[in-house]
């Protein structure tokens, strides 16, 4: 029986060390990437399922907001054509709207303040009560738009953020 040098012998155990530990290497790198790339896959899936369901939501949404906004655009129009039966040519007669009272809505409804009141402001502007009747009822019609827009919006991020959960 002849004696393997311990040279020899030690060359073989650091080989068969050097090939177990890559061996190992290998196993544990396939190991992790394979569950990297199933939290890769579930996090689409998931990703895919929450925009499923905020396209949904939003769906919904919009449904909602269109509709109600058509009523009260519906609304806000017969309101309108209703001006000259609240305010008849008679009280157009009676009624006569100053300059002052022209300047103040107007910087009211541009949400600014008014510029100091004038002795011209006091003077006849030529617009009906009537006009004046139609301007208020359309500048009402746009805030009740306006408001259902920020209740649909309010909505829909509430719908977003219950999606991601």
């Amino acid at each position: 029986m002849s004696v393997i040098p311990w040279p020899y012998r030690l060359l073989a155990l650091t080989a068969l060390g050097v090939a177990l530990i890559g061996f190992g290497w290998i196993k544990g790198a396939s190991h992790v990437q394979a569950r990297w790339d199933a939290a890769i896959q579930q996090q689409a899936l998931q990703t895919a399922a929450i925009r499923e369901r905020q396209a949904q939501a939003t769906v919904k949404v919009v449904t909602q907001y269109v509709d109600r906004v058509r009523v009260v655009r519906e609304k806000g129009e017969t309101i309108i054509k209703e001006v000259p039966v609240y305010v008849p040519v008679q009280a157009d007669a009676a009624c006569t709207i100053n300059r002052g009272f022209v300047r103040l809505h107007d910087a009211a409804a541009a949400g600014e303040l008014p510029e100091p009141a004038r002795d011209a402001d006091a003077a006849a502007a030529g617009i009906a009560l009537s006009a004046v009747a139609g301007t208020v009822a359309s500048n009402y019609q746009t805030c009740h738009e306006n408001a259902e827009q920020l209740r649909a919006l309010q909505v829909w991020v509430g719908a977003m953020t219950r999606s991601v959960r």
